[in-house]
């Protein structure tokens, strides 16, 4: 990128503070490689894992992949098949449809199902707008769809006998467009079940297409109409092709039930062992006051779904730990589970418990993440002699991993983004941080350090919340911590410290302390210009980083991309159900603007415009941006808030456009008011000629005249 300096950005000045308790060292600083290029589209491309699955003689592992096309707007998917013994490329059999997402954006995982026989695997595509259950020859001779239905396949699963496709499904395609189409003609009906805010007439990307959408339960999940239609269930041959209505008695269960004892906590997690009965649990356990869940974690087993009496793993390796996840190992007495470590900056170990002999054994310690994908609690594939796992570090993409069970020696069997880990590893690496702040609270941050800076301090960029895996742009991958680092300022991935406090005000000043600790420490070790802080999130994320530039004078830039509690908030759920306002009133203490003003005053940011001094960059979702109107607006009618809003796009953007958008408008944003530096592409020409105007106003209300741009 071509840039010139348009003049420093302007300096906020230094809050000291007083830290009561002893601060844990750094880990030590070296002297970083010159970052290679890595540019925010490339990170943005990278190809990412759905669960793997292994084949019934543990041979074989397959996987779907999916990678952002900017060119095309959309993601491509496909379906590989690849010998655990033998690292190199995989084997592609089948194209993988359409990228379905859930409404709040994010990606739904895909899971194969292998015959018994190990020639096929199964699994669910949107391919020409319509879910079917499809087979793809594992020896990728071929692929076709088995159900030919006029409704969406829900789920599904595999026969007793291995080959038989038992499948769900609800209201038939044309019947959910005839009812979008007759509401449409007709006038919606405003009542509980419909967002107020989004545009009425499917404005929601669900199961593939645009969908109108009502409310799911409760909180913020959404569905399409007819989604609560009555369902049918069915068996298909695939051999004959024929199908039938599944009898009652033979629907598949809902839920693993277990009969616990009085007195006993239900289950968290369940696993029950492969071709027998007993039953592996976790259970959240601990004094709970004041948090919005139990803090510790019991792993335990049941010898059958009657046992009401747990049998507690009371090892070290067990006791005390954040176990995340539980399988069985085939075959064997054996449990395996992992540990999710908030100490190590969420990495991963998995280790393997004998229910039988009580013993517990290591298998694999990661740095990063090792399970089934981007989410943190999804499992690797696994035989009785080894994992098939999907592992990625803060600066290493995802790659498939074989991880042996006895010896617990790691092989990678595929790497498709070797090219980006390579560039990644010559100078764009993290390095964990830890620190402890006046309160006792221990932070973990993932921290890019800025290149090219000669030995001087660098500006610096936050997001709070959550930093698992390989680390793009913080939760909802909107600020790429790479980029940043590349072109000069510094990036810091903070992971919000276990326990989930029901006080918003407590959660949101352990965040705010999080941050002012860590720029004081690192300042103080001349890693960054204290005065050039700039800070951004997505949901909770955000909510942190209004707090942060309310309460403090930290802050010199920031970028919000989620609403925070506002009355507006309150106005346009007016109709929902009870759950909802218990909901509100347990996580935030609110009650109706009328009936706990104080709470109000206190929590949202409408009530304390006058008190932020930082210009706002504002990308939000159109499924939510009318909820932060009564900040966004008095902001940018100011010139101190920049709002873009992208179209169709909920919680979480996913079209790659507006997320390729969303990064290089953040990349520019904190390289003008960090750096003062302007990208000098003619498109971005008025763009900084608006910036500009908010720097001039900004510094006219501050009583001084910034420096001219050359």
């Amino acid at each position: 990128m071509n840039t010139h300096r348009c003049g420093e950005a302007q300096a906020r000045g230094a809050m000291p503070i007083a830290l009561l308790g002893v601060l844990s060292a750094f880990l030590a600083f070296g002297t970083p490689a010159r970052a290679a290029d890595v540019p925010p589209r490339r990170l943005l491309e990278v190809v990412d894992f759905g669960l793997p699955v292994l084949s019934p003689d543990g041979s074989r592992v397959a996987f779907r992949t999916e990678q952002a096309s900017v060119e095309r707007n959309t993601y491509d998917t496909v379906w590989y098949v690849q010998e655990m013994d033998s690292p190199g490329a995989p084997r592609r059999v089948a194209d993988g449809g359409a990228a379905l997402r859930d409404s709040a954006g994010g990606s739904l995982p895909a899971a194969a199902v292998w015959s018994s026989d190990g020639q096929w695997i199964h699994y669910l595509a949107q391919v020409d707008g319509r879910i079917d259950v499809w087979r793809a020859a594992a020896d990728g001779s071929g692929a076709e769809p088995l159900t030919r239905e006029a409704a969406d396949v829900r789920e599904f699963l595999l026969g007793d006998d291995g080959r038989s496709v038992i499948y769900r499904t609800g209201a038939t395609r044309a019947q959910v467009i005839d009812a979008e189409e007759d509401e449409y003609d007709r006038g919606i009906r405003i009542e509980r079940q419909v967002p107020i805010g989004p545009n009425l007439f499917r404005s929601l990307n669900l199961e593939g297409r645009w969908a109108t959408q009502r409310y799911h339960h409760i909180w913020f999940d959404f569905e399409p109409l007819l989604a609560d239609a009555p369902q049918r269930w069915k068996v298909l041959d695939p051999s004959s092709g024929a199908t039938r209505d599944l009898a009652a008695s033979r629907l598949p269960s809902r839920s693993l039930d277990v009969d616990l004892a009085d007195g006993l906590r239900r289950p968290w997690k369940l696993a029950e062992e492969p071709g027998g009965g007993r039953i592996a649990l976790l259970t959240r356990v601990g004094n709970a006051a004041g948090l919005l869940e139990a803090p510790d974690v019991q792993l335990a087993m049941l010898a059958d779904r009657t046992d009401r009496r747990p049998m507690v793993c009371a090892a070290e390796r067990c006791t005390g730990k954040a176990i995340s996840g539980i399988l069985w190992r085939p075959g064997t007495d054996e449990v395996l589970f992992t540990v999710t470590d908030p100490a190590k900056g969420l990495a991963q170990s998995i280790f393997r418990w004998n229910v039988r002999t009580h013993e517990v054994l290591p298998v694999v310690e990661a740095d990063g993440l090792l399970g089934g994908g981007r989410d943190r609690s999804s499992a690797c594939g696994v035989s009785g002699a080894a994992l098939a796992c999907v592992a990625a570090d803060a600066d290493r993409p995802p790659r498939l991993e074989r991880v042996d069970l006895e010896t617990g020696a790691r092989q990678v069997l595929f790497d498709p983004n070797a090219s980006l880990a390579s560039d990644m590893a010559r100078g764009a690496t993290a390095r964990l941080l830890r620190w402890t702040d006046a309160n006792g609270n221990a932070f973990t941050g993932q921290f890019f350090e800025a290149q090219g800076m000669d030995g001087a301090p660098a500006p610096l960029f936050v997001t709070y919340y959550s930093c698992s895996g390989f680390l793009r742009g913080g939760v909802g991958d909107e600020w790429p911590l790479a980029s940043l680092a590349g072109h000069g300022i510094s990036a810091l991935c903070i992971t919000a410290p276990p326990g989930y406090p029901l006080d918003a005000m407590e959660r949101y000043d352990r965040g705010l302390s999080a941050v002012r600790t860590v720029v004081e420490l690192l300042a103080a070790e001349r890693k960054i210009d204290r005065s050039k802080v700039g800070m951004g999130g997505l949901s909770f994320g955000s909510e942190v980083t209004f707090w942060t530039a309310m309460r403090s004078d930290l802050l010199a830039a920031a970028s919000i991309t989620s609403p925070s509690i506002e009355p507006n908030y309150h106005l346009f759920n007016a109709l929902r159900d009870d759950a909802f306002f218990e909901n509100l009133r347990a996580l935030w203490g609110l009650g109706a603007p009328d009936e706990t003003p104080e709470r109000w005053r206190d929590i949202s940011p409408i009530h304390h415009v006058d008190r932020i001094r930082t210009p706002m960059l504002f990308q939000m979702p159109e499924q939510e941006y009318l909820g932060s109107l009564g900040v966004t607006l008095p902001l940018v009618r100011r010139s101190q808030g920049d709002l873009y809003v992208f179209p169709h796009e909920a919680h979480q953007k996913f079209q790659p456009r507006h997320k390729l958008a969303a990064y290089e408008r953040n990349l520019d944003w904190f390289r003008f008011w960090l750096l003062g530096e302007e990208d000098s592409h003619p498109a971005k020409a008025e763009q900084y000629a608006h910036w500009r105007g908010m720097r001039a106003a900004l510094a006219e209300r501050a009583g001084s005249v910034p420096q001219e741009s050359p």
